[in-house]
């Protein structure tokens, strides 16, 4: 009776067990049905639709800084990791001989200054000379005239004597007389033509003259003329070249890899310093070919560095995706024309643009990790 008794007990103690076990199995497969539920609402509102890499890297389109002339570098006013603002000093070169250049540039610009006064004063003088030429020429014109008029009056006279001859009212001396009268004024007349031919030639020449001292001032004034031009041309070299011996900060930025010390002499176009314009870097994500289906252009994206932590989330853009993977504008591409062959998921960088007032607060360098999330959504 006991052995019946304690039997039952057990099969009552089992079936009791079962149906606890059932019950939290039945729980248990509620709650996990709970969190993928939760899981997967909260996959679709949050993740769905968000392409994730670790393959970024801050850039930014660094000034280098080059010596425009060549010179002894007197001082340099920056250091390296240095903040500096467009237009800073960053180094100053001796200037001795550029000021020398300037002195010299300067007195050929007044020499050619002096140069054309001349030339138009001797422009003037060959006018004035063509002028008294001219009027050389209308004076012998009117002795020729005043020739032809004795010419005239001694033939009057020659005719009017051998037309009373017979008459013995002229003596044979008068009429000898008007004869060489009428010769005398032949050879005169004769004499003002060569006048005037002589006076026209002299008259070409101070023309020519006159040419060829307007050609060096005509359609120009001192300021404009070629010579002068140039030798104006040739002090603005030399007062650039002048100011070019102070070297200013072409942007805003950080000063990174300085080469530049006191004493050193510098040729022009020498590098001596990298500023890096942090308030506008930017971040270089590769993300794998396969990840592209639904990338565009404008897409919001979230990006996280080890520099900051996960608790500094900074907001970007997609501006810009690269012509090509890296690979393909290696220094050696590879080579997939061969038998051993084996694909490799290719990379392709987006150019991200940041928040400035993000990287105002929490600026960046260049070089530096991250991660990024593109928000493809809204595609």
């Amino acid at each position: 009776m006991m052995a019946d008794e304690t039997a039952a007990a057990d099969i009552d103690a089992l079936e009791t067990y079962g149906a606890k076990r059932r019950k939290l199995l039945r729980i248990l497969a509620l709650v996990v049905l709970a969190a993928a539920i939760l899981w997967g609402a909260w996959y679709f509102l949050t993740q769905a639709g968000r392409v994730h890499t670790d393959n970024a890297y801050v850039g930014a389109d660094s000034a280098q800084v080059t010596a425009l002339v060549s010179g002894p570098v007197k001082d340099v006013r920056v250091s390296g990791t240095q903040a500096v603002k467009r237009g800073d000093i960053l180094v100053i070169l001796d200037d001795a001989d550029q000021r020398i250049a300037l002195a010299d540039a300067e007195a050929a610009l007044r020499l050619a200054r002096q140069r054309y006064g001349q030339a138009d004063a001797n422009a003037d003088a060959a006018r004035a000379r063509v002028a008294a030429r001219g009027a050389d020429v209308a004076q012998a014109r009117a002795r020729l005239r005043d020739a032809e008029a004795s010419v005239e009056r001694a033939r009057a006279e020659l005719a009017r004597r051998e037309s009373i001859a017979g008459t013995g009212a002229v003596s044979a001396e008068e009429l000898t007389a008007a004869r060489a009268a009428v010769k005398q004024a032949h050879a005169a007349r004769d004499l003002a033509a060569a006048a005037i031919a002589a006076a026209e030639a002299t008259r070409g020449s101070a023309s020519g003259d006159l040419g060829a001292a307007e050609a060096v001032v005509r359609g120009t004034t001192v300021d404009t003329a070629p010579e002068v031009a140039a030798a104006a041309a040739r002090v603005e070299k030399a007062r650039l070249d002048l100011a070019r011996t102070v070297i200013r900060a072409p942007v805003d930025g950080i000063v990174t890899n300085r080469q530049v010390q006191v004493g050193q002499r510098i040729a022009a176009g020498a590098p001596i310093m990298v500023i890096v314009p942090i308030a506008t870097a930017y971040v270089d994500a590769n993300f794998k070919e396969s990840q592209f289906e639904d990338i565009r252009i404008g897409q919001p994206v979230e990006l996280t560095s080890d520099y900051y932590g996960g608790d500094v989330v900074y907001r970007g853009k997609v501006v810009g995706i690269a012509g090509g993977t890296g690979a393909a504008f290696s220094l050696i591409p590879a080579q997939n024309a061969t038998g051993n062959w084996v694909k490799v998921v290719q990379r392709l960088p987006v150019r991200i643009a940041l928040d400035p007032k993000q990287l105002k607060e929490h600026p960046l360098r260049v070089g530096l990790s991250m991660e990024a999330t593109i928000d493809t959504r809204g595609n």
